[in-house]
């Protein structure tokens, strides 16, 4: 009984490791979005969007 106990505790542990590193990244990338695009020059984000969507093919005007 103690044994499958302790099986079942470690696949939650190693459940949870795997999804706490996508999370964390996730969350590390946001932030970075946030804050780079609070501190860019609006006309730095302006261009950045308007080149992304020409890439893209998406009409912009």
């Amino acid at each position: 009984m103690m044994d499958s106990t302790q099986h079942n505790t470690a696949a939650l542990v190693a459940a949870d490791s795997r999804r706490l590193l996508p999370a964390l990244a996730a969350a590390m990338l946001g932030m970075v979005i946030l804050f780079g695009v609070a501190l860019a020059n609006s006309d730095t984000v302006h261009n950045a969007a308007h080149d992304t969507r020409h890439s893209a093919a998406f009409p912009c005007h």
